[in-house]
């Protein structure tokens, strides 16, 4: 009999986690935990440049200190009329201790003078797999879209209220869990890594 594998999301984002598992109920032979199931554990400070590099460190340092494979992942809203902004700092972009409300006020105030086009930006997810032996694979997916003036939906977490991806009429905060969890950028780095899924095993 196959045991389960023990795999930890390095997070303790309630929203990213549950996306996580909903993305993951079909591999029936992984045990997902995350990192809310280790409080003292402490992550590292994210120091990367980019989505690739807190993703890794991210993943590397949970897997040798916990022992276990992790996913990790590093996401947020790129704007190219804004250099890129809020990117990385997404998360923390109106302070380290920012809520969601604060970090899409101050990106709305950032965008006031932005028409058209310019208000085009897309979220971008890079996630990694790690063992306690290092890295195993990383991926990215992109989502590319519009920024409203307002929040529309409830739904969502971090700018999701304010996105709209193209082809679309709904906000990521309005359209639901199962319409997002199938077309964001996190449903398409973590598609790129389901192979490796689907084949890491618990040594016998």
């Amino acid at each position: 009999m196959n045991q389960q594998l023990v795999l930890v999301i390095a997070s303790t984002n309630s929203h990213k986690i549950r996306e996580f598992r909903s993305m993951l109920k079909g591999l029936a032979h992984i045990d997902l935990l995350s990192l809310s199931d280790f409080p003292h554990y402490t992550p590292p400070e994210e120091t990367g440049k980019s989505f690739e590099e807190n993703a890794i460190l991210k993943a590397k340092h949970a897997a040798k200190t916990l022992n276990r494979w992790v996913l990790a992942d590093d996401s947020g809203l790129v704007v190219p009329a804004l250099n890129g902004a809020p990117g990385i700092y997404s998360a923390r972009y109106a302070g380290n201790e920012a809520t969601d409300l604060e970090n899409r006020r101050k990106l709305l105030g950032e965008m006031t003078h932005l028409i058209d086009e310019e208000r085009n930006c897309f979220y971008e997810c890079c996630i990694a797999m790690a063992s306690p032996e290092g890295v195993k694979k990383t991926a990215t997916g992109t989502c590319e879209g519009f920024l409203l003036s307002h929040d529309k939906g409830r739904d969502g977490f971090g700018y999701d209220s304010l996105f709209i991806k193209h082809g679309y009429h709904k906000s990521f905060a309005e359209l639901g869990d199962s319409i997002k969890n199938r077309i964001s950028h996190r449903r398409k780095a973590l598609d790129k890594l389901m192979n490796l899924l689907e084949l890491i095993h618990v040594p016998p």
